[in-house]
């Protein structure tokens, strides 16, 4: 993990890492906010992970642009980072992903070339990240089975 000290990344605001490149499981819906990639806009986009592969996507609107996206090479299907933002300054949607990934109550995981400085390894022309508002009922963060953040509020202290 590495936690964004106002370096380069500025706003400042969320801590980071790399996932193990075959871990992730399961569906995740980025419904919430449109996602913005190299000047395309995509609506309701749907992920599928197995043994930490894209092995199903789809979109509401731009879906054509989403799958080509994420064929543009063997690691664009990978994770690359899983992002926790925490900026209270941060409070809406901007459509500026510098902004969006460390709006406080969200979390953001990019499809792509992962952090070296942070042990991942998984390689790719794309880094993209996507944001999910974990603000709303019923969403939470757990580490080791323990709620540590519930509807975008931090438990731990």
């Amino acid at each position: 993990m590495k936690v964004d000290a106002l370096g380069s990344n500025l706003p400042g605001g969320e801590f980071f890492g790399c996932p193990i490149e075959d871990s992730a499981e399961g569906v995740i819906s980025f419904a919430e906010f449109p996602a913005v990639y190299r000047g395309h806009e995509m609506t309701g986009i749907r992920l599928v992970f197995e043994a930490g592969r894209v092995v199903d996507a789809s979109a509401e609107t731009n879906e054509a642009y989403l799958i080509e996206t994420l064929d543009t090479d063997e690691g664009a299907r990978r994770l690359g980072e899983l992002g926790i933002g925490c900026n209270p300054g941060i409070t809406q949607y901007m459509k500026n992903t510098l902004f969006d990934e460390k709006m406080n109550g969200t979390v953001h995981l990019a499809v792509g070339n992962s952090y070296t400085d942070v042990g991942g390894v998984n390689q790719s022309a794309i880094h993209w990240d996507l944001v999910k508002d974990l603000r709303l009922p019923g969403c939470r963060i757990e580490l080791d089975g323990v709620v540590v953040q519930s509807e975008g509020t931090w438990l731990v202290g």
